[in-house]
């Protein structure tokens, strides 16, 4: 029986490296302040796919989330559409008690074009539903290597770090969302890999309470 989530785990990451070697598509953004680590972007509404896992791991609630995902792609929805897959997969932290304070993980990828108005609707037992991603501010720093429970942890530190030494010092909000960890490369690149710890900010200071919103 100990083998079954080992087995589990080495398939997803397989599946996870075939899709991603392919993926072309990715949420557009505007980038509207730079520091020396980090960067200020502004997503404008989207509709992704989400998958919400009950695990303290982001690790495995990441692959988890994504096997779910990945048969969805692959065609188990009520329209049986094959939907390509985008990068990065984003892992965001549900509030709770656990590392970073998080109860859960909501493990999730942006909709091709195709699909943002329309999205097929998945199969019930895979307990996946749309997510309207409203327009939203985050703060943006990048790390390499792989991202870990230990990694997330650190990277998360230093980003509170610079935001509390920066001008952004109290714009960081409380949302259903707060953290979120983007990864774009997948399990099987072990050189140059490309992740990002995002946290929502308030940018109406800065670009006026009007465009902060559009």
């Amino acid at each position: 029986m100990a083998r079954a989530p080992r087995l589990i785990i080495a398939v997803v990451t397989l599946l996870w490296l075939l899709v991603l070697c392919r993926s072309t598509e990715s949420p557009p953004y505007e980038v509207l302040h730079v520091e020396s680590d980090f960067e200020i972007r502004h997503y404008r509404n989207a509709t992704w796919m989400s998958a919400t896992v009950n695990d303290l791991s982001f690790q495995k609630a990441t692959l988890f989330g994504f096997h779910r995902l990945f048969q969805f792609i692959e065609g188990a929805n009520l329209n049986w559409s094959r939907v390509a897959m985008t990068s990065p997969v984003v892992t965001s932290l549900v509030p709770g008690a656990g590392p970073l304070h998080s109860s859960a993980y909501a493990v999730r990828f942006y909709l091709p074009a195709k699909f943002q108005d329309c999205p097929p609707t998945p199969l019930p037992e895979l307990n996946l539903e749309p997510f309207a991603w409203e327009s939203h501010y985050v703060a943006v720093r990048k790390f390499s290597g792989f991202a870990t429970d230990d990694s997330v942890l650190k990277e998360a530190a230093r980003l509170a770090t610079s935001l509390s030494l920066s001008p952004w010092a109290n714009s960081t909000i409380d949302s259903e969302y707060s953290y979120s960890i983007a990864q774009y490369d997948p399990p099987f690149r072990f050189i140059g890999r490309v992740n990002e710890l995002w946290v929502d900010v308030d940018a109406s200071v800065f670009v006026g309470p009007g465009k902060a919103t559009a």
